[in-house]
């Protein structure tokens, strides 16, 4: 019995409609706050830092205002930096490590970048718990022309409308066991597409774009992350989430064919990382922290090049 055949919405063998979209988001239920753990801790940022709203979720306006968080001393002549998390709403390290690195280290790095954080892409998301807006649509899967997903839409518009170059982009995510118990079976009712599923690295590793792996710019990343908690080796087939590796702890992705935000820019820099929470040897303040470290050696790295 595959996927599609026992996922509790839908027809097997046939794509959802409306009308199963509906049902799903239905059945979502509000598991945090959003105003509460990430609002509340970007309005403690406005003393030193520039917060601008750049839109706002139609399901709520009132409730899912979109944020970024910009560096004061901005300057044409110095590189953009770009980190973006909650694009996935469930991937609590990317929003709560974003917010963490402009609080502890941003300032210190804003010397010699401009630097944007977009802290949390998808609220609806961060409060279901959700890897899907609300209407049953991946986010990270939707940055394209025309996206139908608008949490991804309203980022790039922001992205475009700033008029200027993008140098690095770090995308903050995690890969959890939710993603073969939840989220797949979803996937595959949704699309009438069976999904294999494949075994969850246990530990940290990166997603490198395969038309430009900046691969010393990855391992330099790895190497800071591997100082906080542990790298996903291979599975048996010497692969991660089924793909080969490009070195110790990165996988390459078509990041512009697939609609991944890590590919919303032409930046030179760019990755998605990938923490584990799930992980017996890891923690959410460990998370957290490889997601700092993630952003703070990747422009370490950069630094040494400028």
């Amino acid at each position: 019995m595959n996927q599609a055949e026992i996922y509790h919405i839908g027809t097997p063998g046939q794509k959802w409609t409306e009308k199963e979209n509906v049902q799903w988001f239905e059945q979502q239920d509000i598991k945090r706050s959003y105003q509460d753990e990430v609002v509340e801790k970007i309005m403690a940022l406005k003393a030193d830092f520039i917060v601008e709203q750049y839109g706002a979720l139609s399901l709520d306006e009132n409730r899912y205002p979109l944020f970024v968080i910009k560096t004061k001393n901005w300057d044409e002549n110095k590189k953009t930096v770009l980190v973006t998390g909650g694009v996935h709403g469930y991937e609590t390290s990317g929003v709560q490590g974003a917010l963490r690195f402009v609080k502890t280290r941003a300032n210190q790095y804003s010397e010699h970048f401009n630097i944007i954080v977009a802290p949390c892409i998808s609220p609806w998301g961060y409060e279901t718990i959700n890897r899907w807006n609300a209407k049953a649509i991946d986010p990270n899967r939707s940055f394209y022309q025309n996206s139908p997903a608008e949490e991804s839409a309203a980022i790039m518009k922001y992205v475009a409308e700033l008029n200027s170059d993008i140098f690095v982009h770090i995308d903050l995510h995690e890969t959890t066991d939710t993603d073969n118990s939840t989220f797949r079976p979803a996937l595959s009712a949704r699309d009438a597409i069976e999904q294999k599923e494949w075994s969850i690295p246990d530990g940290f590793y990166l997603v490198a774009n395969s038309v430009n792996p900046a691969a010393g710019f990855q391992k330099a990343i790895i190497e800071a992350v591997e100082k906080i908690t542990h790298i996903a080796p291979a599975d048996a087939d010497g692969k991660l989430i089924g793909v080969p590796f490009e070195q110790f702890g990165v996988i390459n992705y078509a990041a512009r064919d697939l609609g991944l935000c890590m590919g919303l820019t032409d930046a030179k820099y760019m990755t998605t990382t990938e923490v584990y929470p799930d992980s017996p040897k890891s923690d959410d303040e460990t998370c957290n922290l490889a997601q700092l470290a993630s952003i703070t050696g990747g422009l370490d790295f950069i630094l040494k090049k400028l």
